[in-house]
């Protein structure tokens, strides 16, 4: 459902879900990124790299720990914040659900996804 509203801006959905978290309260470290988003290190790293490659983000080494690496929104990534916005909006609209009847469907999703998070 995401696909056709991330294309434009040129997001796979799990560069999505990076980009919304960072512009929700960026810098973040990998780790905690990988942990918001129930990614290990070997999913969320490509992720970062294909978009510090597109200059969405910047990465850096924390200063206090240099073991860790600090991710936030480069300008460009910055300059997607009204499109990124904008899609939950787009997908309700392309549902034609009511909010409520939305928040509904989301949290039935949500509970299939930890049943099969349970599975071995």
């Amino acid at each position: 459902m995401h696909k056709p509203f991330l294309d434009p801006i040129g997001l796979t959905f799990p560069q999505y879900l990076v980009m919304l978290e960072l512009l929700g309260g960026g810098p973040r470290s990998v780790g905690e990124l990988g942990t918001k988003l129930g990614m290990d290190t070997g999913t969320i790293t490509p992720i970062l790299k294909r978009l510090e490659r597109s200059k969405l983000i910047a990465k850096r080494r924390d200063a206090l720990d240099e073991r860790r690496v600090v991710v936030d929104l480069a300008p460009d990534g910055k300059a997607l914040r009204e499109g990124i916005w904008a899609v939950p909006d787009k997908i309700m609209t392309a549902c034609r659900l009511a909010e409520e009847k939305t928040n509904e469907l989301r949290d039935a999703l949500d509970r299939v996804g930890r049943l099969n998070g349970d599975r071995p």
